[in-house]
């Protein structure tokens, strides 16, 4: 569901590369990664490129606000323009689905569990899981692996 607790099928992004990451509001590293991310996404959305974030509240509670609040700071402050998304867990029992298939596809250094607040995933034009990045990855280093995949140079 999107933030605003409509359904979204992903089948809504075929055909597109996705970067889809967990964000928080506050995180040490929010300001950078959505500056960044807002970067990414002006310049590749119209080649079909789609950021994806889903807020998550399981690292020092750095998500704790309702959607509202979320939204407000996502994208009032931090004026993201990419798709925000409800509120999710991304480790454990309760973990959304997406990210049980992320990171069964991809997964992490000794664990699979997401260790952080934005940890980025990006997958390719046919839905396979291409990369994972550890959430001090600045958004502009994955820029190239992008690039290649949307077949731009």
């Amino acid at each position: 569901q999107d933030i605003h607790g409509d359904d979204v099928p992903l089948s809504s992004y075929e055909g597109k590369v996705l970067l889809i990451v967990n964000v928080a509001s506050k995180c040490g590293l929010t300001q950078s990664n959505y500056k960044e991310l807002n970067i990414l996404y002006e310049k590749y959305r119209d080649q079909g490129f789609e950021i994806l974030a889903f807020p998550c509240n399981q690292f020092a509670w750095q998500e704790p606000g309702t959607n509202e609040e979320i939204q407000e700071t996502a994208c009032t402050r931090f004026k993201a323009e990419f798709p925000i998304f409800d509120k999710i867990e991304v480790n454990g029992k309760n973990a959304a689905p997406l990210y049980k298939f992320l990171k069964s596809e991809k997964g992490g250094l000794f664990v699979d569990a997401i260790k952080w607040n934005f940890t980025k995933f990006l997958v390719n034009r046919e839905g396979k899981v291409v990369e994972r990045y550890a959430p001090r990855t600045s958004p502009l280093q994955i820029e190239e692996d992008i690039k290649k995949l949307l077949g731009s140079s």
